[in-house]
């Protein structure tokens, strides 16, 4: 059985990978911050880790070197909503084996992870239809605005658009 350690301080977005994961014979344990992450990493030793960047108290290239000293043959791959080339090469020279930009489909993170999927699920799962750039765009725009601890006025100005554009499209609902 693999086991897949899910290190991700978004608990809907940790439901979503354990049920994908689980898919495709994963069995998988969440932590929600670095010490729960280091803590699973030790007592449950997993073979693989998916590990966010951004957690709500540190942050997750601070993680792979612990992470890669307790678990020297698992398959470590960071996840973010920030990717960049900067993180990316970072990430790899601290010991991550990939390195990938949220939101990452079933397929890809399988491929990340070094797994094969599941000849019959591969294509007919529902969350492998690809996400409308609107969606897309609404959730940078959340992303963002999280960052930004919720302050219109300097998410506007980090994404490059007036206040006013910036408040229609969060009053619009995502296209599902």
């Amino acid at each position: 059985m693999k086991r897949l350690l899910i290190v991700e301080d978004d608990l809907a977005l940790a439901a979503i990978l354990t049920r994908r994961m689980q898919r495709h014979d994963f069995e998988c344990c969440h932590a929600e911050d670095a010490s729960q992450a280091l803590l699973s990493a030790r007592s449950w030793q997993p073979s693989h880790v998916l590990l966010d960047m951004k957690l709500a108290q540190s942050n997750g290239l601070s993680l792979i070197v612990p992470l890669r000293a307790s678990l020297p043959k698992a398959c470590i791959v960071l996840l973010t909503g920030f990717a960049s080339i900067a993180t990316a090469v970072e990430a790899v020279k601290l010991g991550a084996d990939n390195y990938l930009a949220k939101p990452a489909d079933t397929r890809t993170l399988l491929a990340a992870l070094k797994v094969e999927p599941k000849p019959h699920t591969a294509s007919s799962l529902p969350d492998e239809t690809p996400l409308h750039p609107k969606r897309l765009e609404w959730e940078y725009i959340q992303q963002v605005l999280n960052a930004n601890k919720g302050n219109v006025s300097a998410t506007a100005r980090q994404l490059g658009m007036h206040r006013r554009t910036l408040q229609r499209k969060l009053a619009k609902k995502p296209v599902a």
